[in-house]
């Protein structure tokens, strides 16, 4: 055993990004398993996975946690930067409230815990940062016990002690609130997250009903139906003129094609190609002739195109009114079968007023969809490409911000490189969805940067300190260890009885998202989002982890000064 050690030992030494890599392997294959309704997921098991590797000795570089960190959390805001802006407002006072009920059960927890327990003010102070996983709490503490007029070396000791705190109680102040938010608040709500994430997506879009991935419809609303002529004395103009929304797109006659201008003659017996609405191709198809089946060489490929309305005069106006502004011509075989705004799905209806910056989804034949396009605006071209100047940007953007620090009396605020980067992602996000033609990020991109972010981020966390952690557990015994259990769960627990049944939150996957917020606890909002499958918990988690940021730094303080 000890020679299996000194090889793994040997071989982090050489490559410590192997252990992290490691980490990851066998914490996400941990992360599966069931126990009944319970399951750890793979954040929370790649915590664990790295505390174990780390007990052999492993050097990793801080730096691989930074990047790892800020592309996760500036994913986070890049993904949910149109919605997050979108539910500003007086709605935000519920999330506003749970970081502040947070907060301060946090504070009277942490010094009920000390003084029950007679621990000195480093202990406590390390208890906070290390059970509510807020490392700032550290440096404000330090500072707070370098001024309250003790002997220097009192000042070093009770400093040495935030550290041994911080370090006995950081592991499962990550893990619990995935515990809770994940399991616990589901069982609580009586749902699940993913179907009330669904419920809310679906009520977040007005009733527009969005396909899902690998979706299609078993009724869809624009067909393509092919008929045999019986009718006498009509033109191609003549069976458009039928129904507004068809148009003839082929034509055989004799099994060859023929022509299809508008004043064209049609016979009885050819072979009409009809694409339009359902319910008027069907209209008309019966007026005309006998419905077939599959006819050789009739046959047609229609595209779909996003394009970003940028016609001034459009503005303002709507749908039926930009549509009656095209010409004929223009708008022949040409049907608009989606709107969006801001990356919201709207309702395709003639009444809906057009901003700058929408994006309508055109279907038709090539030639079609290309004419009508260069008329209203520009071409979304799909890509798997990621605008890497656009995002290596918003990521050094957010860096900088987290620079700022503003002080509030002695004590130093700073969003951190994780606020600052989760700021620059809403607005990058935002700014994306209002020029779609810039920045474009595949979705497949960005849930990549999430997963791989934070798993390898906690991965890295549980490497840097889990050698230490147990060790010191082991030294002081695991009191300390269960005294950092209450304070990680009290808190929490306390603030989702308030959120239930004071703010009466009510959708499991938004209350899990304001919840995760309010303890900036980045390991479970990413399990959170796991579960949810979609964006939903991002805006209430975005509002509260702000104001934690804020006040759980605060806390370093008043523990020195209450505990």
């Amino acid at each position: 055993m000890h020679a299996f050690t000194a090889l793994l030992s040997g071989l982090f030494g050489a490559c410590p990004e192997m252990a992290l890599f490691l980490a990851l392997v066998l914490g996400c294959w941990i992360g599966r398993f069931r126990f009944g309704s319970f399951q750890l997921g793979g954040v929370a098991g790649s915590l664990l996975a790295a505390v174990l590797i780390s007990q052999v000795g492993v050097h990793i570089d801080s730096g691989i946690k930074s990047v790892l960190f800020a592309l996760f959390i500036y994913a986070v805001g890049y993904q949910s930067g149109p919605q997050f802006f979108r539910s500003l407002g007086r709605q935000s006072l519920k999330e506003i409230l749970m970081a502040v009920v947070l907060a301060i059960t946090g504070l009277i927890t942490v010094v009920a815990v000390a003084r029950i327990f007679h621990l000195d003010k480093g202990l406590a102070a390390g208890l906070a940062a290390g059970g509510l996983t807020q490392s700032a709490i550290i440096g404000t503490a330090g500072s707070s016990l370098e001024k309250i007029g003790l002997p220097l070396a009192q000042v070093q000791q009770l400093q040495g002690n935030v550290a041994v705190g911080y370090a006995v109680t950081y592991i499962f102040g990550s893990i619990g609130p995935i515990l809770l938010c994940v399991n616990v608040l589901p069982w609580f709500m009586k749902r699940g997250i993913r179907e009330d994430a669904i419920r809310a997506e679906a009520e977040q879009a007005g009733g527009v009903h969005v396909m899902g991935e690998g979706e299609v419809s078993a009724f869809p609303n624009l067909v393509g139906r092919a008929y045999r002529l019986t009718q006498s004395d009509l033109t191609i103009a003549g069976v458009e003129s039928m129904a507004a929304g068809v148009t003839v797109e082929q034509v055989l006659r004799n099994g060859k094609p023929a022509g299809i201008g508008a004043d064209a003659a049609l016979l009885p017996g050819d072979q009409l190609l009809l694409v339009g609405q359902r319910s008027e191709v069907l209209a008309t198809g019966q007026k005309i002739g006998q419905e077939i089946g599959d006819v050789p060489g009739l046959d047609l490929s229609l595209i779909r195109r996003d394009v970003v309305l940028s016609r001034k005069d459009f503005v303002g106006k709507t749908v039926d009114q930009c549509v009656q502004s095209l010409s004929a011509a223009v708008r022949h075989g040409v049907y608009l079968v989606a709107l969006s705004r801001a990356g919201k799905a709207m309702p395709v209806t003639g009444s809906m007023q057009v901003k700058d910056g929408d994006i309508v989804t055109l279907l038709g034949t090539s030639a079609d969809v290309q004419r009508a396009a260069a008329q209203i605006g520009t071409i979304l071209l799909p890509s798997i490409k990621t605008d890497l100047v656009f995002h290596s940007l918003g990521v050094a953007l957010g860096l900088l911000i987290g620079l700022g620090v503003v002080h509030m009396g002695s004590v130093p605020l700073t969003l951190g490189s994780g606020g600052g980067a989760l700021l620059s992602g809403l607005l990058f996000g935002w700014y994306q969805s209002r020029h779609p033609v810039t920045g474009n990020m595949p979705q497949g991109a960005s849930t990549f940067l999430v997963d791989f972010g934070l798993a390898g981020f906690v991965a890295v966390t549980g490497l840097q300190t889990g050698q230490q952690a147990i060790a010191t557990i082991m030294q002081h015994g695991i009191t300390l260890f269960l005294l950092g259990v209450v304070v990680t769960l009290v808190p929490l627990i306390l603030t989702m009885l308030f959120g239930r049944y004071v703010l009466r939150y009510n959708n499991t996957a938004i209350f899990a998202g304001a919840l995760a917020g309010s303890r900036s606890a980045n390991p479970a909002f990413g399990e959170v989002l796991n579960k949810a499958g979609n964006a939903v918990p991002t805006t209430p988690f975005a509002i509260t982890y702000a104001v934690a940021n804020v006040l759980l730094t605060l806390l370093g303080p008043l523990v020195v000064a209450f505990s």
